[in-house]
């Protein structure tokens, strides 16, 4: 089975955020990073395929400065990697790095994608669908199992509610892996030594015959702010419990 498993670098999750001042984007200057949390999730599932079925998994990332993820999923047991290495592919939008992750793909033998449910810095949850699209491949999302046979794939989805759906898919095809699904290993030592003469091939946009996109522009980004807020209901029992209902239903949305 030969697994291609696509992995962000994202800021670090304790990184202190900074907007630049135009708004647009965020000031990356001390910002340390690391592999999308999500996206170890999807490595996790591909090298436990791997382990049980055999065949080889394929790591591939986007932007000049993410090796180092790769040479992460290397120590955990990945085989090679795949670079694009232009830096406008750092803060693209999700349509152009699946269409640059698609031309990548496209030319490496590919019985199943993974990709992580969403990022943690933009939170999308949109290239792995697209990346379906643009590739022709029957997908599904949210996955908390997988079983491989010998021409497709059984899949459990988590829906809402607690409510999980089972389907199954023909190979070649592309799953997007729900965070926590399964326990992920960490790098041994071992690992780091070997996946220092494992290869990574860098490749450009150019190479793939694709021009440098234009990007979507971000209007304006906020970083989050921290409030609190109490509020006092009047009113005999009856009514105070019908209101702390009607505020959990439409404010709260818990209900």
């Amino acid at each position: 089975m030969n697994i291609v498993v696509c992995l962000k670098q994202v800021p670090a999750a304790d990184a202190q955020i900074r907007v630049t001042e135009d708004g647009r984007r965020i000031k990356e200057i001390d910002l340390s990073f690391e592999m999308n949390e999500a996206d170890t999730y999807a490595l996790e599932a591909g090298l436990k395929l791997k382990d049980a079925h055999g065949g080889q998994v394929l790591v591939v990332s986007a932007g000049s400065r993410t090796e180092s993820v790769l040479r992460e999923a290397l120590a955990k047991g990945a085989d090679r990697g795949i670079l694009i290495t232009d830096e406008c592919l750092h803060d693209a939008d999700s349509l152009t790095i699946a269409r640059a992750l698609a031309a990548a793909i496209r030319k490496e033998p590919h019985s199943l994608i993974l990709t992580g449910l969403q990022s943690s810095d933009m939170g999308f949850g949109q290239t792995g669908v697209y990346l379906a699209e643009f590739l022709g491949l029957p997908h599904a999302t949210l996955i908390v199992e997988i079983e491989a046979r010998e021409t497709s794939v059984a899949v459990k989805r988590e829906l809402e509610g607690g409510w999980f759906q089972r389907l199954e898919l023909p190979l070649p095809a592309l799953l997007t892996i729900q965070s926590g699904s399964n326990r992920v290993r960490y790098a041994t030592l071992m690992g780091i030594k070997k996946a220092r003469s494992k290869s990574i091939t860098l490749v450009t946009l150019a190479e793939l015959g694709m021009a440098v996109p234009k990007r979507i522009p971000y209007r304006r980004l906020f970083v989050p702010t921290k409030s609190a807020s109490v509020v006092m209901l009047s009113g005999n029992a009856p009514d105070v419990a019908q209101q702390l209902v009607e505020k959990l239903r439409t404010e709260a949305r818990i209900l």
